[in-house]
């Protein structure tokens, strides 16, 4: 059986690069993810390793997954929670989105992106930096992904999928 990202990028360059469960990212990095829902994510892409000879001066988010109940891909970016890397941060979702535009599948895209702390959290979760972040289509998920952050995505995505019916 494909997982999300390989069904959503099948035509693209970056299909090569996709691991199985969360292969692709190196084992320091998986912290940010919580060992209680690693096993929900069929596949993996480190996006920042496969789009880095394409665009090697750009901003890269870190990771994309597919996430088996939702049948979505969402990102996962690891890096500093500092005040001072919000913008940059930002920077890496607003270049990758273009690095992404053809290479989903028609109708396919992400379907969320987060941000794990890749050590000490500088700011508060009420800060501007969040209302910022939820404005640039990023949430802060602290230092690990969490069932929590998931099962938003579950409800969201069952929201969707009601609206399309409608129609």
């Amino acid at each position: 059986m494909k997982g999300p990202i390989s069904r959503a990028l099948k035509d693209s360059y970056l299909a090569d690069e996709i691991k199985e469960g969360i292969q692709a990212i190196p084992s320091h990095n998986r912290r940010c993810i919580s060992e209680s829902v690693r096993s929900e994510f069929l596949d993996s892409l480190d996006l920042d390793e496969a789009t880095r000879q394409r665009h090697p001066e750009d901003a890269r988010w870190d990771y994309l997954l597919g996430h088996a109940h939702t049948s979505q891909v969402v990102a996962v970016e690891t890096h500093s929670a500092e005040t001072s890397q919000v913008s940059r941060v930002i920077q890496k979702r607003t270049a990758s989105l273009g690095h992404l535009r053809d290479q989903f599948s028609e109708g396919q895209n992400v379907a969320a992106w987060y941000w794990a702390a890749s050590g000490r959290v500088d700011f508060v979760p009420h800060e501007k930096i969040i209302i910022r972040l939820s404005q640039n289509g990023i949430q802060f998920v602290g230092g690990r992904l969490e069932a929590k952050h998931l099962s938003h995505l579950s409800t969201r995505t069952a929201s969707a999928k009601r609206g399309q019916r409608r129609k």
